[in-house]
Formats: C-alpha cells, sequence, structure tokens
C-alpha cells in the first residue's frame, strides 16, 4: 500500500479553485529529501547534485532544489535558457547532450557551462563550431557489454547510443590536454532506475579504476566524478526503497578503497538524478467520469497519457489510490482509461481497486519525474495544471493548464487564434 502525501480533504479544498486533472508536487517532501541526498554525499567535499532537468522542468521546482544547494544537467538549449535565467550559472551547469547541434555547443560556451562531452568525433565538431575549448571538460564513459551487478543483469550498455569505448575516452584526454584544456571530469551513465543500493558503489568503483590508469598511463589527473542518474524509486509497493545513506556509504567505502591509495582523495563526486530527487513527491490527480462494462470492467478519467505518458509509452507501473477509498477492499478489477484514440492510453491494466463510481478523485503516484515533462499533445489535448503543495499547507498553482489558444500560437497567418474563446 502507498500513502499519498496529500488527503482528500486538501484535493477537494484544491479542486474549488483548479479542476482535475493536475499535478501536484510536494514540497516539504523534495526539501527533505535533497538534504538527505546533501547528507548521503557530505563527507565529499566537492559534491553536488545536478538535478536533471529533463525529468522535470518546472521552474518553481528548479528553483526549491536550487535553495537546497542543487545545480542542474541540460540536455537542450531550451533547458540551458531556462537555468540560466533562474540563476544557475557556470560551474552550477552541467551540459550533458548528445547529437548536439552546433548551436547548443556555442550556447553553451557562452554560458561557460561544464561540457559533457559524448562522443569522440565531438572534439573535432566541438573546435570548429566552437573554436577554441574551454578549460574544463567532461567526457563520457560508456563500457559496453551488459552491466550486472550481485542481483543480475541491470542494462545493456553495448546497445546504448551514450559514450565512448574506454580507447576513445583514454584519446579523447590526451587531446583536449593538448589542445588546453586543464581540468577533466568523467560521467557515464549505465542504468535507468535501479531499485538497489548497489548500482552507484558498483559505477564509482568501474570509472575510479578507470581514472587511476588514466593517470597511471597517460599524467592526466580526474578532477570530478559524475555518477548521473540510473537511481530509481519504488514505483510498485512490494518493492523496497532505495536507501540514499547507504547508497552514499557504498561509493564513499570504494573512493577510500580506490582513489585515496592511489593519491586521488580530492575528487569530487558528482550525481545528476531525476527520478529520485522528484518522482515521489508528485501525483497526478484526476476524477472518475465514466465507467464501461464490456469484456472488460473500465473506469475512464478526466485525464490521459497526455498529462502521463509512461504506462502507455513504457508499460510502466504507476500505483493507484482512490481518495477516501483507501481501507475498502480492492475487490474490482480495472483498466483505469483517459480518452486518447489510442488503446494504449491507459494508467492501471487489469488492477485490483476499491469500487470506484463516478465522481471518485484518483490519485495516481510517483508522477514528479517523467511525468508531466513528457506530455504531448496528440488528439488536440491540452495539457493541465501543476500545483505545488507548500511546507505550510497551502498551495499554489505554478502552472495553469494550456489552452486552445497556447495550442495554436505557432500558426502564424492564419488569423484564427483571435477569434477563438
Amino acid at each position: 500500500m502507498k500513502t499519498p502525501f496529500v488527503t482528500k480533504e486538501k484535493i477537494q479544498e484544491i479542486t474549488k479553485e483548479i479542476p482535475t486533472p493536475f499535478n501536484i508536487y510536494d514540497e516539504k517532501g523534495i526539501r527533505e529529501n535533497a538534504r538527505k541526498v546533501n547528507q548521503a554525499f557530505s563527507w565529499n567535499k566537492g559534491f553536488k547534485e545536478y538535478f536533471a532537468v529533463k525529468a522535470n522542468p518546472n521552474p518553481f521546482i528548479l528553483k526549491i532544489l536550487q535553495e537546497e544547494g542543487c545545480g542542474v544537467d541540460c540536455a537542450s538549449y531550451v533547458e540551458l535558457a531556462l537555468s540560466n535565467e533562474l540563476g544557475f550559472k557556470g560551474d552550477d551547469i552541467m551540459f550533458s547532450s548528445n547529437d548536439t547541434p552546433a548551436s547548443e555547443f556555442k550556447y553553451a560556451d557562452e554560458l561557460g557551462v561544464i561540457v559533457n562531452l559524448d562522443d569522440f568525433t565531438h572534439i573535432d565538431f566541438y573546435e570548429k563550431v566552437v573554436g577554441h575549448f574551454p578549460k574544463k571538460m567532461c567526457c563520457r564513459f560508456n563500457p559496453g557489454g551488459v552491466y550486472e551487478l550481485s542481483n543480475g543483469i541491470m542494462d545493456n550498455p553495448g546497445d546504448s547510443k551514450y559514450g565512448m569505448t574506454k580507447e576513445q575516452i583514454f584519446e579523447a584526454y590526451q587531446i583536449l590536454r593538448d589542445k588546453g584544456v586543464e581540468e577533466f571530469g568523467i560521467h557515464a551513465f549505465l542504468v535507468s532506475n535501479t531499485v538497489t543500493n548497489e548500482y552507484y558503489p558498483t559505477l564509482a568503483k568501474t570509472l575510479f579504476e578507470l581514472i587511476v590508469e588514466l593517470k597511471e598511463k597517460t599524467g592526466i589527473s580526474i578532477s570530478f566524478v559524475n555518477l548521473s542518474g540510473g537511481v530509481g524509486i519504488a514505483y510498485r509497493p512490494d518493492q523496497t526503497p532505495n536507501d540514499i545513506l547507504a547508497i552514499g556509504e557504498g561509493v564513499h567505502k570504494a573512493f577510500d578503497e580506490i582513489l585515496v591509495p592511489a593519491g586521488l582523495g580530492d575528487v569530487a563526486i558528482l550525481t545528476e538524478m531525476g527520478r529520485f530527487m522528484m518522482g515521489p513527491y508528485g501525483g497526478l490527480v484526476t476524477t472518475a467520469i465514466h465507467e464501461k462494462h464490456i469484456y472488460k470492467e473500465y473506469i475512464g478519467v478526466d485525464a490521459c497519457a497526455v498529462d502521463l505518458m509512461r504506462p502507455a509509452v513504457y508499460g510502466s507501473y504507476h500505483h493507484v489510490t482512490v481518495l477516501g477509498k483507501e481501507n475498502a477492499p480492492e475487490d474490482h478489477v480495472y483498466d483505469v482509461t483517459g480518452s486518447l484514440c489510442e488503446n494504449c492510453d491507459k494508467f492501471a491494466v487489469d488492477r485490483q481497486l476499491p469500487k470506484i463510481d463516478k465522481g471518485d478523485i484518483l490519485f495516481i503516484h510517483d508522477t514528479g519525474a517523467h511525468g508531466y515533462s513528457m506530455g504531448y499533445n496528440y488528439n488536440g489535448k491540452l495539457k493541465s495544471a501543476e500545483v505545488l503543495l507548500k511546507e505550510d499547507g497551502s498551495f499554489k498553482m505554478i502552472r495553469r493548464p494550456e489552452t486552445i489558444k497556447d495550442y495554436l500560437a505557432t500558426f502564424d497567418g492564419l488569423g484564427i487564434v483571435d477569434n477563438l474563446l
């Protein structure tokens, strides 16, 4: 069983002003989690969490994380521009992109952010479009093959489009050194949404051993190691959530065993989490508006995959709570669906839930990361509002719902937008 961070009574209060559907975020939970992450890595004096903007680019959320000491990880021009406008400057921003347009490398250089090169060929490309190299740069590593932990195969980096081979990354650092780069970082993203305390420590060990070898063979010292993301959340109620304190201590142990004896005890540890930082602290609030009885039992809600596309695209599990019926027997089996003209527009399939009546409010858990941000406008559906549940119990709409004028705003010259109600 999962417990929503907001009560039915509070949702009823909010819906008097803001109709469903909407995503709601828990400021108290966000801040407490960010502080726990900083505590977990407090042993490393250079530690910084670079929140993955892609996970939740709402400026109000980014400001909360900024106040808690986080930087940002950006992957596009818009994310760079937004972060810059919010006051993230220079080394507060990591630019981890791939298949990067020339204009974005130029903009990243103008802002003076840390550029994380994804591919060996990007060295030459970067030099041609920018004309020089900054004093600090990072390179992205892909070890290839299958990545395994003690609890089994986690993913297959060999099929991933990200990063450089070991041979390429060693050559890349030497070329960059010869071109004037003075400070180097290494980055790797190998596995997504792990629910195990082993992943970061295992990845850290891989990277630590690599940078010791790099120093021995080339004389190049790495000043920071970016463990990227991959630390996941317990979407299912029967999963055990990650313990970030245990994860931090596991990285600490590998640091002391590998880097300290090699004279690299001043290496900074960076992380780049999105899901772990925000996932559990968001929920999609939606109202049951229809029921259908054919070969299966369906509950139709006023949200759709525009508001949360992960179940439609990945078949991902998101727990559903029927507010006010938390203790009722789960003796009905439903598909919970949205209204898109796609049969995959389902938030839950064959899910055991309490009896749902039209008008019931459903809380769909763990939408704080890769929820609203992945939305789209198929069928001309308009994206819904975002609401912040503040620490003092009050609430604030931090993004209004889209309107038809928003949807049509880029169709210049048709003369129809101004005539719409």
